[in-house]
């Protein structure tokens, strides 16, 4: 990936997010003519994305959980088989649930002696400490071999679903200024936001190809810069009895809020506590990517699906990164995803044999060094609606991120010596410009400046020796 930085002058293109459609709108699609004016057209006064941002309502009886209330009996024996003993508000903060919602079933466990009381603080339920009884333990035992999941009580496949639909940002929802300061510490030209901006507004899939080391992978994920409102996710969905795990702490990060929390004096949750806000997700999966990977996920062991890589891209962006250099072929990765990407639906599988119909809500970024025709034929190339070949830098283009990156890493730059640089190692063709080249260089002149305890500042002789370390010869090497 190449360390590049913001050019301030570069004009921008209006793009947005995808939060994804479940039918295909082809209402986006680009002016006639297909090329943007400098100008833009002017615009309707956009709705407040803050104003539309949904939030998960918190349920106010056992119906509206939309699950059986035997799945919130068996998680709570199974937080007491593995806790030992909790508080009643305790339990209350693991299901995700006001405690109104469980202090019946509370009851009902105790009657039948399955839990017991330990120790009560005078406020009900709430405030006691239970702890299972043998008999619930036994229990619990039997559950466990149905399934392991421990976590918030999970939520129907349907209100996941609705949910996916309402946070899907509103049409022409991000202004240009918005979209430029998600580029700020990138140099982009404005030929190149001229044609991401495009293919972000459509928010269909998107192909970005050129040379290694011009920044493809940091210019997609420059995208997850673009100011927007968080998401709420689901920690678990129930589909058909099963257990489908959404949560995942590599790709999504949790927006803490302060005031969420049970206690004995609060009635409500701000949100429903199955769910977590979070940003919008961006997931990368490079040559590692398999079929496998692209369906659910079962554990023998814990009886409990995880899902695909998609699924927790859902209302944000799925980057392929070295596309083409899958141990897949790209034929088969794009096949598996020709309904999804045109229906935005996909079908996912589980090891019984039965199937669940989730939204397909990602925005779908390819990225490769490749040549396009060696990816597939036209036919295959024409699933992917939108295809942007990035150039390598022009020479100020090269000069400016090289003296940006040399700033951003403190190191002294005299003038003029980006453009000595340029001109003793690529002028005349003699080296291609890469955006990737000014970090290399310099980072292997720290190096050399470290080592030799030089003062710590970029000179001439430093770059010629940095490059020498940095780049290999056309040479023979059994000469």
């Amino acid at each position: 990936m190449s360390t590049i930085v913001s050019n301030p002058n570069a004009s921008s293109v209006l793009g947005k997010i995808p939060g994804g459609n479940f039918e295909p709108d082809d209402s986006d699609e680009l002016p006639e003519g297909g090329i943007w004016k400098t100008q833009p057209p002017p615009r309707p006064e956009r709705p407040s994305p803050v104003a539309m941002n949904p939030v998960p309502a918190v349920p106010q009886t056992l119906e509206d959980l939309g699950i059986q209330a035997s799945m919130v009996e068996q998680l709570i024996l199974k937080f007491l088989y593995f806790r030992g003993e909790l508080v009643g508000r305790d339990l209350g903060a693991l299901l995700g649930l006001q405690f109104s919602l469980f202090d019946e079933i509370l009851e009902t466990l105790k009657r039948q002696h399955f839990i017991g009381v330990k120790k009560s603080l005078g406020m009900g339920n709430m405030s006691a400490i239970f702890m299972l009884a043998e008999t619930g333990r036994n229990l619990t035992r039997e559950y466990l071999d149905n399934n392991q999941y421990v976590g918030p009580v999970p939520v129907p496949l349907q209100q996941y679903i609705d949910m996916v639909a309402r946070q899907k940002l509103p049409e022409n929802w991000l202004n240009p200024a918005t979209l430029q300061k998600a580029f700020e510490h990138l140099v982009v030209e404005a030929d190149v936001l001229a044609q991401i901006g495009p293919a972000v507004n459509a928010s269909k899939s998107f192909l970005i190809y050129g040379q290694p080391g011009n920044g493809k992978t940091a210019l997609a994920e420059a995208l997850f810069r673009v100011d927007s409102q968080p998401i709420y996710m689901p920690y678990a969905i129930e589909c058909q009895g099963n257990i489908i795990q959404l949560y995942d702490p590599i790709y999504h990060q949790k927006i803490d809020d302060h005031d969420i929390g049970i206690s004995a004096l609060a009635a409500a949750l701000p949100y429903d506590g199955r769910w977590f806000k979070c940003k919008r997700p961006f997931i990368v999966t490079g040559g590692e990517l398999t079929l496998n990977m692209l369906d659910l996920s079962f554990n023998a062991h814990s009886k409990v699906y995880d899902a695909p890589f998609q699924l927790k891209a859902n209302n944000g962006i799925y980057l392929i990164d070295d596309f083409g250099r899958q141990r897949t072929s790209p034929a088969e990765i794009l096949n598996r995803w020709i309904v999804p990407m045109e229906r935005q639906i996909d079908y996912l599988s589980f090891h019984s044999g039965g199937k669940m119909t989730v939204p397909f809500a990602a925005f779908l970024i390819f990225s490769t060094n490749l040549q396009p025709d060696q990816l597939g034929d036209e036919a295959f190339l024409r699933r992917i609606r939108y295809k942007m070949f990035l150039r390598s830098p022009h020479a100020p283009e090269f000069v400016n991120i090289f003296e940006r990156y040399a700033e951003s890493r403190g190191i002294g730059c005299r003038a003029g010596l980006a453009d000595h640089f340029v001109q003793q190692h690529y002028a005349g063709g003699k080296k291609r410009f890469r955006r990737v080249h000014p970090r290399d260089v310099i980072s292997h002149a720290i190096d050399i400046i470290h080592f030799e305890s030089l003062p710590y500042e970029l000179t001439e002789d430093i770059l010629d020796r940095a490059c020498r370390n940095c780049f290999v010869e056309s040479v023979d090497v059994n000469d």
